[in-house]
């Protein structure tokens, strides 16, 4: 079991690929993730027998982000007049498109598409983890990559967040305290009930339970923080160093001035890859 859950922890960035850029949102993409994962490790303590885990926990990761994707039950269909074959385009070329551009393939183009040119999957294991024919997985594959260039070329849609000005107030403020470094004053402002998701590192939920998580930050002279906004949600970023990209993001969720949640990406840089971002002033 050890050494199960040691090949999840290697696995994690790339299945997170898939379910980032099948759910449209790298946030929404790490939810499905952690669901994935807990189904995988309940049914290998029930004694499921893996053969190739890798392909395995793809096909967990692929039926659970069509689950979500069917709950938030939306519907973006690119239409296609012509199976038209075409050449397997760069990864690099792949990785750069923003995941909202994934998501307005249809559902199989888009697995094809990021199963094949991001994960390197052959058009078998494709078919095997979507369960359909190796022939509808190849012409999914084709007709997504079409799809998906000319998607591309589109402008970017960049998604300001509309934030209430009380709302923007509290971030503004919690930003500065972190610029500042006065992190008693943040911790004062820490719900009894509140809970702390370091991704891909640990949870916690109390006050004193979390107050040590700020001491990290407040050791670390090389980051700095701003306001701004990740998939049009509000958010801290945070740089390393001078880099002119943000390293991670940090969620927070508010009950009137009081802190409830924290989710903090810094240990999840993964979820980083590709990611819609914009600071803000």
């Amino acid at each position: 079991m050890e050494d199960f859950e040691q090949r999840l922890q290697e696995l994690r960035p790339r299945l997170h690929r898939y379910c980032a850029r099948m759910t449209g949102s790298s946030v929404d993409g790490e939810d499905v993730l952690q669901d994935a994962l807990i189904k995988a490790l309940q049914a290998r303590e029930e004694g499921a027998e893996v053969e190739n885990i890798g392909g395995w926990l793809m096909r967990i990761a692929h039926n659970t982000s069509l689950d979500f994707l069917r709950r938030r039950a939306r519907s973006n269909v690119v239409p296609l007049t012509e199976d038209i074959e075409a050449e397997t385009p760069p990864e690099a070329e792949i990785l750069m498109v923003g995941f909202q551009t994934f998501l307005q393939l249809p559902e199989l183009q888009r697995c094809a598409v990021i199963l094949k040119d991001v994960l390197g999957h052959s058009v078998e294991e494709i078919a095997t983890i979507a369960d359909c024919t190796p022939a509808a997985a190849k012409s999914a594959l084709q007709r997504g990559r079409v799809a998906l260039r000319e998607l591309a070329k589109q402008p970017d849609d960049t998604r300001v967040p509309l934030m209430p000005q009380d709302s923007r107030e509290k971030l503004t403020n919690y930003v500065q305290l972190f610029q500042s470094g006065d992190f008693d004053a943040i911790r004062a402002m820490l719900a009894e009930d509140v809970k702390l998701d370091l991704v891909n590192r640990l949870k916690l939920e109390g006050r004193e339970s979390i107050k040590r998580y700020f001491t990290r930050y407040s050791e670390e002279t090389r980051w700095r923080f701003a306001l701004g906004a990740v998939e049009g949600r509000p958010a801290m970023l945070v740089f390393d160093g001078a880099a002119e990209k943000p390293t991670a993001f940090v969620l927070i969720d508010w009950r009137g001035n009081e802190i409830t949640a924290i989710r903090d990406f810094l240990f999840a840089p993964y979820a980083m890859e590709a990611v819609d971002w914009m600071r803000l002033n």
